[in-house]
C-alpha cells in the first residue's frame, strides 16, 4: 500500500512540472509593470523605447481583435448547443491570434537583449519553470567595428 501511495505522490508531482515545464515564458510586455522590466533587465534608454514601441504595437492588434470578439459575441447565434460550440471554436482562435501577438512583442523584444540580459530571462524562466522563448541575442560591437 505504501509502495501505491508513494507512485501516486511521484506522479502527481512530475506531472505539475512537466506541465508547468511546458508553459512559455512570457514577458508581459503589455501589461502594467513596465518598471519591473526595467530593473530586472536593466534597459537602456534605446531599449527602453523601443520596449514602449512593442507595447504600443501590441495595444493596437489586441484592441482590434477585442472588437472582432465583441462583434462575435454580439452577432453570433447562442440558441443551441451546437450554435454555443461554434461560437467557442471562434472564439478560441481569437483568443490564439492574441496570444500569438503577445508572443511575437515578447520575441522582438528577446532579441534586442543583449547576451547578460538574456542570460539573466533565461535564469528566470528555469527558477519559474517555464520554457523560455529562444532567441540570438545581440551582441555588442568590438570598438574596432564602431569606427
Amino acid at each position: 500500500m505504501m509502495g501505491g501511495k508513494r507512485f501516486f505522490i511521484f506522479f502527481g508531482i512530475s506531472f505539475l512540472i512537466s506541465w508547468a515545464w511546458g508553459q512559455d515564458c512570457t514577458l508581459d510586455i503589455g501589461g502594467a509593470d513596465e518598471d519591473m522590466m526595467v530593473q530586472v533587465f536593466q534597459l537602456n534608454e534605446e531599449q527602453l523605447r523601443a520596449m514602449q514601441g512593442l507595447k504600443g504595437d501590441l495595444l493596437v492588434k489586441n484592441k482590434s481583435t477585442e472588437e472582432e470578439i465583441q462583434i462575435l459575441f454580439e452577432g453570433h447565434p447562442q440558441s443551441t448547443p451546437e450554435e454555443l460550440q461554434l461560437l467557442a471554436d471562434k472564439y478560441r482562435v481569437l483568443q490564439q491570434k492574441m496570444v500569438g501577438a503577445s508572443r511575437d512583442c515578447d520575441t522582438k523584444f528577446l532579441a534586442m537583449l543583449n547576451q547578460r540580459q538574456y542570460e539573466r530571462y533565461l535564469e528566470l524562466c528555469f527558477e519559474a519553470f517555464r520554457k523560455p522563448i529562444r532567441v540570438t541575442p545581440i551582441t555588442p560591437k568590438k570598438k574596432e567595428e564602431k569606427e
